[in-house]
């Protein structure tokens, strides 16, 4: 298509974002992507049309999701339009835990939550939800008429492939182009809405000195030419910055941090060890500074994929010596990690985090690892614990190297009774005995 056809089909399709927000009907059954992603001005405009009311009421339009914004919490997911907008959350953030706190106040259910691994999220949504619409912020259109979902390819892209599936697109100059299979063609949108506005920025989170000693530790289990996937938090920020004097490492991750970044902007990270995507770092979304999102933009050496393909256990397999690094909440005595319930409630969510553990121990000499501090709650709780308080997240059967400040252990190769001492060896000190005494009358001695 010439350019000024593009242009003309471009014209056609823009609308103001109060319109695009008209053509969402009541019942809609709405895919949104994570974070940066999801478009601002059409979350504004639904929210506003909710507001209103009166004739043009709208009401059950279920916002299928991972990891929500600010913006979403203001808009849509106020808790004044419970009844038209309902978050179906696959993974847990501030948003929907500040919006529990509201529900159980009013002595309402809990957001709920749609269990499912990270890498099966498209197929759920297209095969057994049946969402109708995407909704996503992407960026300018390019020379051939195609859009950048950017630093939200996860879901998004398998959607918006679905045949009959009504896109629905903010255009941000903001949104970094990136390459990559994540590009959405200008005659497959249904509607277009241009916004400039700030991307959102993630604030790293605080780092303690435990989180540094853990780092240092896992930084130790990676080799030079390792190829690395990381997951959200503290800890795997303090683990990139143990990397520093690594080199010829590689990046295969669901998630792309201002940490992972960093390391290809050094030059630790050169992907030319891989045996997939060599020279160029992977991820399916991406969230952090504006520095991140910066070094996204017009990279040739960065591709987004849909996340069906990133976090494919038999995809990341095809890369030698993967390392995953996820972090964790409790470790049960067997191994078995709950990553996601706390405190009676949904707190974050499965993720992508077992696809990863299986993908690395696939990988012809890759290692997955599971970190997280011995203690919580200012050290009155034991992370590795007799009994998880919550669903598994990982089974015992698949963990391989546990990590906590006082060491790591590998399971695998051991007894239900050895995965015992082992783990106990890495707990506080302060609930050493009372783990050895659990064991004991569990028969693990």
């Amino acid at each position: 298509m010439s350019k000024a056809a593009l242009q003309q089909l471009y014209s056609q399709k823009r609308v103001c974002a109060d319109d695009a927000a008209a053509r969402i009907a009541s019942g809609a059954r709405i895919a949104m992507p994570i974070g940066c992603g999801q478009p601002p001005a059409i979350l504004n405009a639904l929210a506003n049309r909710a507001r209103a009311g009166g004739s043009d009421v709208i009401c059950d339009v279920r916002f299928y999701y991972l990891l929500c914004t600010g913006i979403a919490g203001q808009t849509i997911f106020d808790f004044d339009l419970r009844a038209q907008f309902v978050p179906m959350s696959y993974f847990h953030g501030g948003v929907e835990r500040a919006l529990d706190r509201v529900l159980q106040s009013s002595a309402m259910p809990a957001v709920d939550v749609m269990p499912c691994n990270f890498s099966q999220v498209p197929r759920s949504m297209i095969e057994h939800v049946g969402v109708d619409t995407l909704i996503a912020t992407v960026s300018t259109m390019d020379a051939d008429g195609n859009f950048s979902l950017g630093t939200s390819a996860d879901y998004s892209i398998r959607v918006a492939r679905k045949a009959g599936i009504r896109i629905v697109v903010e255009v941000n100059p903001n949104m970094p182009y990136v390459r990559g299979d994540c590009l959405i063609p200008l005659s497959d949108i249904d509607v277009l809405v241009e916004n400039d506005s700030a991307m959102p920025v993630v604030p790293p989170a605080p780092r303690t000195a435990t989180d540094d000693k853990i780092g240092a530790i896992i930084a130790g289990l990676v080799d030079d030419g390792d190829c690395l996937q990381m997951g959200i938090g503290a800890l795997p920020d303090a683990v990139c910055e143990g990397l520093a004097g690594h080199r010829r490492l590689g990046i295969h991750t669901e998630m792309m941090t201002p940490g992972l970044a960093g390391l290809v902007r050094s030059g630790v990270v050169d992907n030319s060890a891989k045996q997939t995507h060599a020279g160029r770092s992977i991820y399916s979304f991406a969230l952090g500074d504006q520095p991140l999102y910066d070094f996204l933009s017009d990279n040739p050496a960065v591709e987004a994929h849909g996340v069906d393909y990133t976090n494919d256990p038999a995809i990341i397999a095809r890369n030698d010596n993967v390392v995953s690094v996820n972090a964790t909440l409790q470790v049960d005595l067997g191994g078995a990690c709950n990553s996601e319930f706390m405190r009676g409630r949904q707190f974050s969510g499965t993720g992508g985090q077992l696809d990863f553990v299986r993908g690395a121990y696939a990988s012809r000499g890759g290692r997955s690892i599971i970190a997280c501090h011995s203690t919580a709650a200012k050290g009155s709780i034991s992370r590795i614990t007799a009994r998880l308080d919550g669903p598994t997240t990982t089974p015992r059967t698949d963990t391989h190297i546990v990590v906590t400040e006082y060491g790591w252990v590998e399971l695998k190769g051991k007894s239900a009774a050895q995965r015992a001492k082992a783990l106990i060896s890495i707990a506080h000190p302060d609930f050493r005995e009372d783990l050895s005494r659990a064991a004991h009358e569990a028969g693990l001695n």
